[in-house]
């Protein structure tokens, strides 16, 4: 029996959850508003520990206002209001320090309908990660407009004006409107392509469809389109070292992550842009490297992120490229980074795993 008794206490026990380890801050209050739990991490967030806020009131150590500089604990209002209230959704809400955060909470009642509030269970989090997700989506949508005004108002204009006066031009002349019109049609349709990719990268959206994948012949492909358009062969150069594993990915998109680090390097790099692929201990490793400038450590951390473009004097595309091919590698549960190349310019490395049918 003693036994049964031990066995039951310590499956209870296992299903206890510590405060401590929840990721959003925490601070429970009676129904007052003095304050019986805070928990670690809404001590990293204000500052506040528990044996400095215990007992006190929530509005003596912590003061959440509104953005007119209303009391967040007033106008919560835990003896007023229905008894059937059991929760506060969750607001922007600033402390005195300026700090701002995203705030809820939960009217504990007892009983559960309709009962007394006996305690207030308040959760908060860092307003910082929206902030900096609502800036980027109000880029995204300059970005959007601002990329396909051009290639849209040449498409317009070049269309309209054959409409309106076709039989007063040379076909030499149609053949380049209409290939200027193709061209911004592609460049549209690249546009809207990078915008699902972010899209679905951002949502948790992207499917892999794995199969065995040849990265060896894959950038070859990439590299002879690349010749075909009118780069010089002697540009690239491709090294594969050592035996490589087989690897099961998705080969649209490391044709995608491959042809962005080319044409990233071609853009804003110099010299001969080289492939090198090797295996690892866990997958196989792939560097694409050029000899320009190279990125400076202090930007290395930016490289990833959307509408970086690199050097000013070099401007172009959506600087949406390099945020898609870490996107995309981290959906293969590869790594990708950036640093100075043993030639001087910027080295992108990333490492895909190994895979079989059963992981993919």
């Amino acid at each position: 029996m003693h036994g049964e008794h031990t066995d039951e206490r310590s499956a209870d026990s296992a299903c206890v959850i510590d405060v401590d380890d929840l990721p959003d801050g925490l601070v429970v209050t009676d129904r007052d508003g003095h304050v019986l739990t805070v928990n670690r991490a809404a001590t990293r967030l204000t500052g506040i520990t528990q044996s400095q806020a215990a007992g006190r009131h929530l509005r003596d150590v912590f003061s959440f206002r509104d953005h007119d500089g209303r009391d967040w604990w007033k106008w919560l209002d835990t003896y007023g209001g229905l008894s059937t209230r059991t929760r506060q959704p969750e607001l922007p809400l600033r402390t005195p320090g300026g700090q701002e955060m995203l705030v809820a909470a939960r009217l504990v009642r007892r009983p559960e309908r309709g009962g007394e509030i006996v305690r207030v269970v308040i959760t908060m989090r860092d307003a910082g990660a929206r902030a900096r997700l609502e800036r980027s989506r109000a880029d995204l949508v300059s970005t959007v407009a601002h990329e396909l005004r051009s290639p849209l108002t040449s498409v317009k204009g070049f269309t309209a004006t054959l409409l309106a006066k076709w039989t007063r031009f040379t076909e030499d002349q149609k053949l380049v409107m209409l290939e200027t019109v193709n061209a911004d049609a592609d460049r549209v349709t690249r546009l809207i392509t990078e915008l699902l990719d972010v899209s679905r990268i951002e949502s948790g959206r992207l499917e892999i469809h794995r199969q065995v994948v040849d990265i060896p012949a894959r950038a070859r492909k990439i590299i002879a389109g690349r010749v075909a358009a009118g780069e010089a062969e002697d540009r690239f150069r491709l090294q594969v070292r050592g035996e490589l594993p087989e690897t099961w990915l998705d080969q649209d998109k490391i044709d995608q992550v491959l042809a962005n680090l080319l044409e990233n390097a071609v853009r804003h790099g110099r010299g001969t842009v080289t492939i090198v692929i090797e295996p690892n201990q866990w997958g196989v490793t792939v560097s694409v490297r050029d000899q320009g400038e190279g990125i400076p450590p202090e930007l290395a951390t930016r490289v990833f992120r959307q509408f970086w473009r690199g050097n000013a004097r070099r401007r172009g595309g959506t600087g949406l490229g390099l945020f898609i091919v870490k996107g995309l590698i981290e959906a293969h549960g590869g790594t990708i980074s950036v640093q100075r190349g043993p030639e001087g310019g910027a080295e992108f490395r990333f490492m895909v795993p190994t895979g079989t049918p059963d992981f993919a």
